[in-house]
């Protein structure tokens, strides 16, 4: 029996990874939603070839999810380049990233993810590489040491970053652009679903796509993600079409609520409200009762649950809202805040 997939060429990481890129749109025309980012995008893009020059360097910034890594593709694309992608953590030190300088070339696109995961030795080197094209490189050390002077070629770094308040001042001055991206609407993710399930060749009863919409947390990355879970389950379950009630079937078998809430985002806000009495807490005490990791709740589940207003940050720590206790059918504790002192004027 011949097993045609095993004998590719491609490995199964590339074969993986060129499945999940299929997904995405390859030029602007092609891009749903950020329609204010998109037009910025698009001048900056036409002017930079009017001009027959590089782009600017451009970062785009916001929560996980919402295309900053399309938007680099696309934006390498339009500009007719190619692009070099690279994320913060794997930047460690000069030697990484002079190796990304030297190989490109004049137009050129870097793509560097979690920028603000950059250590401040790569951060120093790649400040005259973004302002003057070229590099001081220390080669051997002790008394046989010496730098060169390394030009470069015109090159556009594109940086995303979940967190850009994380950026240094130097980094983040740098950037030409500086765009943000937002939390999509329920439309804009069922245009963005139908595109999809017309990739996958799926067929779609009318509201299947909007109600997987609904329930996508306003994020491109969740919406397909919830689409592929729900053509596996209609493969299996049903007869490989789309309908209502496989879709309620399969969302109720991944806890996903009907506004999008998984069973971490609900473990999230009941520990606020069972454990720390509805807050104030801290989100390392919150991290250590769930047993996650402090990033993943900052990254994946606060930003939602901020935007839908389920959750408050203050000072003194995360506090949650009447609205999330409502929907989780919980009793808010929260107690009555005093000053701590006896009233002396209080009449028995």
């Amino acid at each position: 029996m011949t097993i045609g997939r095993i004998i590719s060429g491609q490995s199964l990481n590339e074969q993986e990874e060129t499945f999940n890129v299929s997904l995405r749109p390859k030029l602007l025309d092609e891009c749903i939603g950020q329609s204010s980012v998109k037009e910025k995008v698009s001048i900056a893009i036409e002017a930079a070839k009017q001009r027959s020059e590089p782009l600017e360097h451009i970062l785009f910034y916001g929560p996980p999810g919402l295309g900053k890594t399309t938007l680099a593709h696309v934006v390498a694309n339009e500009m007719g380049a190619r692009i070099r992608c690279s994320s913060g953590p794997a930047l460690a030190k000069a030697g990484d990233v002079m190796g990304l300088l030297s190989n490109i070339n004049t137009g050129d696109v870097l793509f560097i993810d979690e920028v603000h995961r950059l250590s401040t030795l790569v951060e120093e080197f790649i400040y005259p590489a973004m302002e003057d094209f070229k590099v001081d490189f220390t080669v051997d050390s002790g008394m046989h040491a010496k730098t060169i002077n390394f030009p470069l070629k015109r090159f556009t770094l594109i940086g995303a970053t979940t967190r850009a308040g994380l950026l240094s001042a130097p980094l983040r001055s740098r950037f030409g652009m500086l765009y943000h991206l937002d939390f999509y609407s329920t439309p804009e993710l069922t245009e963005i679903l139908d595109r999809s399930a017309q990739l996958l060749s799926l067929q779609c009863e009318d509201g299947t796509l909007e109600l997987i919409a609904t329930r996508s947390r306003g994020t491109p990355r969740v919406a397909n993600r919830l689409l592929k879970r729900v053509r596996d389950y209609a493969q299996v379950k049903g007869s490989g079409v789309l309908s209502t009630g496989i879709v309620e079937s399969a969302l109720k078998m991944e806890q996903i609520d009907r506004l999008g809430l998984d069973e971490l985002d609900r473990a999230f806000l009941r520990a606020l409200v069972n454990v720390y009495d509805g807050g104030p807490a801290g989100i390392e005490a919150i991290a250590a009762t769930l047993g996650e990791e402090r990033d993943t709740l900052e990254d994946v589940v606060e930003p939602y649950l901020l935007q839908i207003g389920f959750l408050r940050r203050t000072k003194r720590g995360r506090e949650v809202t009447n609205q999330a206790c409502e929907h989780l059918s919980l009793k808010s504790h929260k107690k009555k805040e005093t000053s701590g002192q006896p009233d002396l004027f209080k009449q028995d």
